[in-house]
């Protein structure tokens, strides 16, 4: 019985566990830890702080940690004329270890001279991976997880370069967007994603896309992702399936239990991950990093939520669990169990959880339930 614990346990932890090709990034000012916060729209005034906290109440567990707020997001631009900041984006790559990002308020019509922040940061920092594991909390810490994936998403390119246009032609208006996709950026994704996959106990990797239609864009990913093994030894253990992309999210909702690590380029990831959340609850309480190399920033997935807002009635969850992810992927992998120890804990009670979870609880609340037992 205590082998079998043990076995759940190291499973457990496997589970958590975001190994990649990146060494750990290394502090730009030894000995301290300076962690830029963009709280931009909405419920991200909310729930970032509530991040901070989290880290705060690791104490000696990290270095000596500082924190710089930062500007970014629609209601800024809406003061300011502009969505991110020179600033910002200097502070970021001159100043920071690291960032947390809270939610964009990007509207559905275009606004002339906005564009998303959040996706210009990504390119700005060639933050390339957006990384979302989704992990259900089981009542029964010993239990297996009903769902327990990871989503790796390339950030950079298909529909995302935003390159529209609208042309007048003989049946009336005429919208067109270029989709990119290139190898570099299908290697360098899929390399992250073996890296994931390699990591973890089952070591199985899908690589989704809609190559039976789009046979040259969605051709090129699943071909340069598939070919990975044959170039590095280490991923021979790795077990390498694809998917079309609607069969996926059917397939999603049906038996997640069959998903390991799944690659997508981005739009396909976007709306996988969103998906999936569904699976554990809410998009409340699922947490992603934006990765690159040398820099990573934290970004719960949930939207900025208006309705909401200012109302303390949103879920800190995903964005406490961002900040953990975000820690465990700069190498302070003992502070990042902490956290999502103390949120397992507060999800299993459920005493105290916010409405999206069926709780009466706030915002407050939650994060503050949380702190006392991280």
């Amino acid at each position: 019985m205590m082998l079998a614990t043990a076995s759940r346990a190291a499973a457990r932890a496997a589970t958590r566990s975001l190994s990649t090709s990146a060494t750990a990034p290394a502090l730009k000012n030894p000995g301290v830890l300076k962690i830029g916060l963009i709280p931009a729209d909405g419920i991200g005034g909310e729930v970032i702080p509530a991040a901070r906290d989290a880290i705060l109440a690791l104490g000696s567990a990290l270095p000596k940690t500082e924190f710089v707020t930062l500007d970014a997001g629609f209601e800024y631009f809406t003061r300011h004329g502009e969505a991110l900041p020179d600033e910002t984006v200097h502070a970021l790559q001159q100043e920071c270890d690291g960032a947390l990002f809270g939610a964009v308020s990007s509207p559905s019509n275009k606004v002339a001279g906005y564009s998303s922040p959040i996706v210009a940061l990504r390119k700005a920092l060639d933050l390339y991976a957006n990384i979302r594991p989704v992990l259900a909390v089981p009542k029964d810490p010993n239990e297996k997880p009903s769902v327990d994936l990871v989503v790796v998403r390339e950030n950079t390119e298909c529909l995302y370069v935003k390159q529209e246009t609208l042309t007048f032609g003989p049946d009336g208006r005429e919208a067109r967007a270029t989709r990119l996709i290139t190898e570099r950026a299908s290697r360098r994704i899929g390399l992250k994603a073996f890296e994931i996959a390699l990591a973890r106990p089952r070591k199985h990797l899908t690589i989704i896309h809609k190559s039976n239609v789009l046979s040259v864009t969605d051709g090129l990913f699943r071909d340069t992702v598939k070919a990975i093994p044959s170039q590095h030894d280490k991923y021979a253990d790795v077990t390498v399936a694809h998917q079309i992309v609607d069969s996926a999210v059917y397939r999603l909702f049906r038996e997640p239990e069959i998903y390991d690590v799944m690659v997508a380029p981005n739009l396909y990831g976007d709306i996988l991950s969103d998906a999936a959340a569904a699976l554990v609850g809410s998009l409340g309480v699922v947490p992603s990093v934006n990765a690159g190399d040398t820099f990573v920033m934290g970004e719960p997935v949930h939207g900025s939520a208006p309705d909401i807002a200012g109302q303390n009635k949103a879920n800190p969850i995903a964005a406490i669990r961002s900040a953990a992810l975000m820690l465990r992927y700069m190498g302070f992998s003992d502070g990042a169990d902490r956290i999502d120890a103390a949120v397992d804990a507060v999800v299993r009670d459920g005493s105290v959880l916010t409405p999206d979870l069926g709780g009466r609880s706030g915002t407050n609340e939650v994060a503050a339930e949380i702190l006392k037992r991280i």
